[in-house]
């Protein structure tokens, strides 16, 4: 009989300690401690798996052959997007996102059309029953002959399944509830989770599986378990957005195969996951017109433009020290902008409260939004509406100048598709570019010229 080791483990960073400790000293966390009975077994780990243990040699990077990874049709335009271009066979990705926001209903999809599209797909479930998921796959016409179900929390199980089935692309749901017999901790403890995503990693570099991992999230939103969870995948996706709402917003925060700027963008119908051809539109669609403090900034997410709307509030305070509120953007960066609009500009905001919002839960992290910022602030404090035709971009300096950003010509015929007419861009972003018919391009150089153009 091997020797049963007792510990206390942080379940937030995965700290351990001989002893109970109120406070982890690794992540600051409060009564994150839990107490596990770890057995060391010999026959956890690769040969549990069914793994050969291989030995590599060292080799020169000259002498290693690069080969361009094969993309596999997600079986949507937007999921394909965040992936990059597609499904990297012998990838490993994880997926969070709040409970009830859709993450079953999306993989179900996916995996329908990869097994529609010739590949053998193995849906694991610890969650739900067989029938649960009958019901779901009818409901969502995701019925395919090579699609195999497999409800199951064992790993060892699990590893059989994969011998028999031999699939192309295997999805767990979730990582929390699956267990590894050799670990004589609970399942979705730190040690369960650690070796269990270690086993999956190995099938699928060594099998060339592609394996999607569902990842539960904690009351702040990150996913649940230590943080090496997220370093050892490829890929980590959130699925976002209000319960009450029907749009659903897919990002992805890691990715070692593509761009970690692009978003993806579905609806919830009743018939599943129904993708959001044009984002802008939905953005722009209850977007009140004649109305100060709106305004329409163009922002790229990715490489694709999207054009969003950004309202801004500026009353007077009751209080010593006034109130800034930002949602969607940084919150010092509109102090930024504030202190940008007060001293070079004149505008009086010491005594003012100041709201911003950026419609439609997006979030705008690239510089070219400062200008739109500055605009609905001044709109709201003058109490002058832009026109609604107008669409401005552009980052703003400490002193007041209106810097270049780049992709202008993606952005102004964005704006020019969706029926905008004038549109304010950086002045030295003019510079090899000829700007379409149908459309008033307005270069400014500073704040001061951005608001004598838009608020006369």
């Amino acid at each position: 009989m091997a020797k049963a080791k007792t510990k206390f483990v942080c379940q937030e960073c995965g700290t351990e300690s001989p002893k109970w400790l109120g406070k982890c000293p690794g992540c600051n966390g409060w009564n994150t401690y839990v107490e596990e009975t770890e057995t060391q077994v010999k026959t956890a780990g690769v040969a549990a798996a069914g793994l050969p243990a291989t030995k590599e040699r060292p080799r020169p990077i000259t002498s290693i052959v690069g080969a361009q990874e094969a993309r596999v049709d997600a079986g949507g335009g937007e999921l394909n997007r965040v992936l990059g271009g597609g499904l990297v066979p012998g990838s490993l990705i994880l997926v969070g996102g709040d409970p009830g926001i859709g993450k079953s209903t999306l993989l179900l999809q996916t995996s329908h059309f990869l097994a529609r599209s010739g590949l053998r797909v193995l849906y694991v479930s610890g969650e739900e029953s067989a029938r649960q998921i009958k019901m779901r796959a009818e409901r969502l016409g995701a019925e395919a002959e090579t699609l195999f179900v497999l409800c199951e929390t064992n790993t060892d199980h699990i590893f059989e399944a994969l011998d028999e089935v031999r699939p192309d692309v295997l999805v767990v749901d979730s990582i929390q509830t699956v267990y590894q017999p050799g670990v004589t901790s609970a399942p979705g403890s730190v040690s369960q989770v650690r070796e269990c995503t270690g086993l999956f990693m190995r099938i699928a570099k060594q099998r060339g599986v592609a394996t999607i991992l569902v990842g539960h999230v904690t009351k702040e939103g990150a996913i649940a378990g230590p943080r090496l969870l997220e370093h050892m995948v490829d890929t980590v996706l959130y699925f976002e957005g209000e319960r009450h709402n029907t749009y659903r917003m897919l990002r992805a925060v890691k990715n070692r195969f593509g761009s970690t700027n692009e978003i993806g963008l579905f609806e919830m119908v009743e018939q599943g996951l129904a993708e959001v051809k044009n984002p802008s539109e939905l953005f722009l669609s209850e977007r009140p017109l004649g109305v100060a403090g709106s305004t329409v900034v163009a922002s790229m997410e990715g490489t694709r433009p999207v054009l969003v709307e950004l309202q801004a509030l500026v009353s007077p305070t009751n209080f010593p020290s006034p109130r800034r509120m930002a949602t969607g953007v940084d919150y010092n960066r509109l102090n930024l902008i504030i202190a940008v609009l007060e001293k070079r500009v004149g505008l009086h905001m010491q005594t003012q409260d100041a709201y911003l919002n950026v419609a439609g839960g997006v979030k705008l992290d690239e510089p070219a939004a400062d200008l739109g910022i500055a605009v609905a602030l001044a709109s709201s404090f003058r109490d002058k509406p832009t026109r609604p035709e107008d669409v401005v971009f552009g980052e703003i300096g400490l002193t007041g100048e209106v810097r270049g950003v780049s992709r202008v010509d993606q952005r102004v015929n964005e704006a020019l598709k969706l029926g905008f007419k004038r549109v304010v861009v950086p002045e030295k972003s003019m510079k090899q570019w000829t700007p379409p018919r149908g459309i008033e391009v307005v270069p400014v150089a500073s704040v001061r010229d951005a608001l004598n153009a838009l608020l006369p």
